[in-house]
């Protein structure tokens, strides 16, 4: 497993692995707001790489006052789920993020939430249909 920087030539793949991963984790209207992070609000961005092929991407954005990092966008391949692939990619952003001394944050959904907890992320605060219809906000934070 190899995890790198992002390069818009992983958009095709990127946008496979969002489509295999809907309806189960992302809303289909989900798909215009990843093209619109990509092309205008991308900060620090990964790919997992396995055997050549693109199996999981994920990012993280830093707050405008440079005190806190969202973790953005993660995307694991079915076939790559449960295998370790998301908690790597997790702990690579935690890491880098903690060398910045700043908080860490996620704002995630129902369906992935229990994922971060086992990661050391905490509830802060739930808001219903946010994200789309039956995909509710699960505000999160990083605690040691």
């Amino acid at each position: 497993m190899t995890i790198r920087s992002y390069s818009p030539s992983d958009d095709p793949a990127l946008f496979e692995l969002l489509r295999l991963n809907t309806p189960k984790y992302f809303a289909e209207s989900e798909e215009a707001d990843l093209v619109d992070y990509l092309a205008n609000h991308i900060d620090h961005y990964y790919i997992v790489e396995i055997d050549g092929a693109i199996m999981g991407c994920g990012g993280f954005n830093i707050a405008a006052d440079g005190s806190k990092g969202v973790l953005s966008w993660d995307i694991i391949h079915p076939d790559a789920q449960g295998k370790g692939v998301g908690s790597a990619l997790v702990k690579f952003r935690i890491a880098k993020m903690q060398e910045m001394g700043i908080a860490i944050g996620i704002r995630t959904s129902q369906h992935a939430y229990k994922f971060y907890e086992k990661m050391g992320f905490r509830l802060k605060e739930v808001v219903k249909d946010y994200w789309a219809e039956g995909f509710d906000l699960y505000d999160m934070e990083y605690r040691l």
